[in-house]
């Protein structure tokens, strides 16, 4: 399946600055593709998968070098903008399903092997699919950013655009984590955020300063 792609030897480069969205992804057609939806079909028991209504495709992601980022979204789901997604390495398959564990199990037994030049792009990655309450912490670097709500209105939009900027790395800490900040947009509020990354890909979220609050609209990238 998926593992005689040759994705253990793919690197991934310049995308310091980019989400996974803007990574290069490859369709997963023919016997690959019905190989994996017999695996993973039902999901949950209530997303049923078709060749003819199912479109699979698989990223390689820049601090794993032997893990897939495969996503999974089909045309006659209910929720229009639900994709699901998978880590896999080898064939074994790790559900994002947002919360944390799944990629800190994956941190282990891939490695993650962060360095200067990926470690926001991790940031990026954990994230957006590390979810709570208010759905993902999407790092907004760009207004064009496909995430931010189409029906979010004019003023909140202007306001936004005049706040967001690259996430940047701002140093390391005592024991050698880095530290970066982002703008984020959470819930109904946007907020710069601050952040410390360890190597072994646990992240924790240090300050938080409010840039807009009580937004109309939230980010809607359902996972689950």
């Amino acid at each position: 399946m998926l593992e005689n792609k040759g994705i253990r030897h793919i690197t991934v480069k310049g995308t310091r600055q980019e989400m996974f969205d803007n990574y290069t992804w490859h369709p997963v057609t023919g016997p690959d593709m019905m190989g994996f939806i017999q695996k993973i079909n039902p999901i949950d028991d209530r997303h049923s998968l078709s060749p003819s209504t199912t479109k699979i495709a698989w990223c390689a992601l820049p601090f794993y070098e032997n893990i897939a980022l495969i996503r999974v979204e089909d045309r006659t789901w209910t929720q229009p903008e639900l994709k699901i997604y998978y880590l896999a390495q080898q064939g074994e398959l790790f559900r994002l399903n947002g919360t944390s564990p799944p990629i800190h199990e994956v941190n282990i037994v891939a490695p993650i092997v962060l360095n200067d030049d990926n470690v926001l792009g991790y940031l990026r990655f954990f994230c957006f699919f590390v979810r709570a309450e208010g759905g993902p912490f999407l790092i907004v670097e760009d207004i064009n950013n496909p995430y931010i709500p189409d029906s979010l209105d004019a003023t909140n939009r202007s306001i936004l655009e005049q706040s967001v900027r690259p996430a940047g790395l701002t140093g390391k800490d005592e024991e050698g984590q880095w530290l970066a900040d982002a703008v984020v947009y959470y819930g109904n509020n946007v907020f710069l955020a601050s952040f410390s990354i360890n190597q072994n890909g646990i992240i924790d979220m240090l300050d938080e300063n409010e840039i807009i609050s009580n937004l109309p609209v939230m980010v809607n990238a359902p996972i689950i």
